[in-house]
């Protein structure tokens, strides 16, 4: 790429620095590289990896794939999902994905060892420089303004700065960048814990992705115990599934769990059948923090925006934050781009502070709804009884439904999606 661009300084390494490889850092590298910008992307580790994650997308999620241009068609390696199977006691539903304006009308999985691979691919391939075995240590700070990062990198873990106008957090839940510019997590909006395992299973090419409202501890028959959370069974379609639970902070007991203990417990109770055993796993039960509802806020500040997880952007409804990673980089990079076309000033930071409108705009609302559902479900004997009475009633579902998933038109849509959408808009954004 020609250095000749008046955005980057004589001692700048690129207008844009990226930290972070995953879908976040991935997507708004290739937007950013693909609107003409020097991009670097920074990666602590190297492709492929592997990230706890459920490895599975809503229709909320493919539309930002598709967006980006990839193919998300099963000839490319996507296992589509037709909708959402919801356990919660005797209850069974099975809902096919709505037909929306917004999104298509299938769900994909795709293991994050692929996935974010083929995302930093994209990037590579719009311009993007990627490094590799670079971890991001802190940021930059000169005269109170953000202008580069500090690194190690390699197995000799060198030190070394780099250096641009404006840099990009996609550095997932640790945020390193943000706590080292003092923005630090709100400890009142909830975080949650998942947990997952792989596991061989005839399960593996089912149509539905499954959300278990009702996580039971059977193992002594004569005193069944209902654990905090929520479990998931996304089907990979090459013989194994992806299982795994979550649970929210704000139960009484996310402290004090041993989860991996937690996810074993559950998975012994299920049907044999399944075969959610021991001797049916592939690899070690992984864990991580999901960062939910805004937790970590402003999402920019003195040259630094914050993206996905970093921002506390994972949905405190059902847990998902891959498409809310992509939607926020897609803005980010949309508001840079038109920061860069402005002179260094109060004028670019405009631009730069839309940002954070359009997130709220976006998210805000919806998420705002998310953590007071995330407070009202915290012990399990209230969750249990909101599932089993609001999943009996038909006029009810859809509103459920599109509520959890995320899956609703803002506009187009039908007297469902305005009511989801109008209580959005209603409800003060967090900040």
């Amino acid at each position: 790429m020609t250095q000749s661009s008046s955005r980057r300084g004589p001692t700048d390494d690129a207008e844009v620095i990226v930290v972070g490889a995953g879908p976040a850092g991935s997507t708004a590298a290739t937007y950013l590289a693909r609107s003409g910008l020097d991009v670097l992307l920074l990666e602590k580790t190297t492709f492929p990896r592997e990230k706890v994650c459920g490895d599975g997308l809503t229709p909320r999620g493919v539309k930002q794939l598709i967006d980006l241009g990839i193919d998300t068609r099963e000839e490319a390696g996507w296992v589509h999902s037709t909708g959402l199977r919801i356990l919660a006691g005797d209850i069974t539903l099975e809902l096919p994905w709505p037909e929306l304006s917004s999104y298509p009308p299938y769900g994909v999985s795709r293991t994050r060892h692929d996935f974010d691979h083929l995302l930093a691919q994209t990037a590579q391939k719009a311009g993007a420089r990627l490094f590799e075995k670079t971890n991001v240590t802190e940021a930059v700070v000169e005269r109170g303004r953000v202008v580069g990062v500090k690194a190690v990198v390699g197995p000799e873990r060198q030190p070394v700065t780099y250096r641009a106008p404006l840099v990009l957090a996609a550095d997932g839940v640790n945020a390193k960048l943000a706590r080292s510019v003092g923005i630090e997590r709100n400890e009142k909006r909830p975080m949650g814990v998942a947990v997952r395992r792989y596991y061989r299973s005839p399960r593996h090419a089912e149509p539905f992705i499954e959300g278990h409202l009702e996580l039971w501890d059977r193992s002594d028959p004569k005193n069944p115990r209902l654990l905090p959370g929520y479990g998931w069974v996304f089907p990979l379609g090459d013989g194994t599934v992806n299982v795994g639970l979550g649970m929210l902070s704000t139960s009484p007991a996310f402290r004090n769990t041993d989860y991996r203990a937690l996810l074993r417990t559950w998975l012994d109770g299920t049907p044999e059948e399944w075969g959610f055993r021991e001797e049916n796993a592939v690899g070690k039960i992984g864990g991580a923090g999901l960062p939910m509802g805004f937790n970590r806020t402003p999402h920019y500040k003195d040259g630094l925006l914050l993206l996905g997880d970093a921002g506390g952007m994972v949905s405190p409804f059902n847990g998902e934050g891959i498409a809310a990673a992509m939607e926020s980089a897609q803005l980010a990079a949309e508001h840079v781009v038109q920061a860069l076309a402005r002179p260094a000033g109060p004028s670019r930071e405009k631009a730069l502070y839309g940002y954070t409108v359009a997130l709220r705009e976006r998210m805000g609302g919806y998420y705002r709804l998310g953590n007071a559902f995330a407070r009202a479900i915290g012990k399990p004997a209230v969750m249990r009884v909101a599932t089993r009475y609001g999943l009996r009633i038909n006029k009810l579902i859809p509103l459920i439904y599109k509520g959890l998933s995320g899956c609703y038109d803002d506009r187009a849509g039908d007297a469902v999606d305005r009511l989801i959408a109008t209580a959005s808009r209603l409800t003060p954004s967090p900040r």
